[in-house]
């Protein structure tokens, strides 16, 4: 019998002025941060258009549906969680896992669209261990993930100190403690502060990917190597 194919699950919110990467911000202006947050959902889109198997989006706000389901059509896009009610992104995550595994869904690999620096050495990484293991984790220099994949649904990570620097170890920890095979595949880092900006025009030199090269030029046409913002 075939194996199932493997589902990348990207978490989205629709770029908005003041809305996603505001961290950001403590370098440069809002509409900065905007454009910047743009290119980094262009360069998720990207790796999603060249995922081998299924692709979910699933939004923050239910409104933007109907927008997501316009920039890749043959995606699936659903909410984070159901209209109406909030949660932690744990929780979110919980729910988006459990209503996958409903529709057939077996293996779930997890991203955001502030990781321009994943490629397919990273994804392959992770679907290798997934092979032998019911969890891998791609850790953070930050301490947290960059990519999270399972092949058994995510134990309760509701209460995990997500956005903090323990947030890995945790997420580990307790799928240990459920007696999950737990993995570390090549890391990364994503896209938080300018300081990361400037690292990402480093480390994406010689990228031929376009979403990547237009990144790359964005982020040279507003901010000096030094981090530091260029008058527009």
């Amino acid at each position: 019998m075939k194996a199932p194919l493997p589902t990348l699950v990207i978490f989205c919110k629709r770029p908005k002025l003041h809305q996603g990467k505001q961290r950001l911000t403590e370098g440069t202006t809002p509409e900065n941060a905007l454009k910047v947050a743009h290119a980094l959902l262009v360069c998720a889109i990207e790796d999603a258009q060249a995922w081998t198997g299924n692709v979910v989006f699933a939004c923050a706000h239910h409104e933007d549906k109907q927008w997501m389901k316009s920039q890749m059509p043959s995606a699936m896009v659903m909410s984070q969680l159901p209209n109406g009610i909030s949660g932690n992104l744990g929780q979110r995550l919980n729910y988006i896992d459990s209503e996958l595994r409903k529709l057939g869904h077996k293996q779930l690999t997890f991203i955001g669209t502030d990781a321009p620096i994943l490629n397919q050495v990273h994804y392959q990484s992770v679907l290798t261990e997934l092979q032998s293991n019911d969890i891998a984790l791609s850790h953070a220099d930050d301490g947290g993930v960059v990519i999270m994949a399972n092949n058994t649904p995510w134990p309760n990570i509701k209460d995990l100190a997500w956005s903090t620097y323990s947030l890995g170890s945790e997420l580990k920890q307790t799928c240990k403690q459920q007696q999950l095979t737990v993995a570390t595949a090549v890391a990364g880092y994503d896209v938080d502060y300018v300081t990361d900006l400037k690292k990402s025009i480093d480390d994406l030199d010689g990228d031929n990917r376009p979403a990547r090269r237009a990144l790359v030029k964005l982020i040279n046409n507003l901010f000096h190597f030094s981090g530091e913002t260029q008058d527009d």
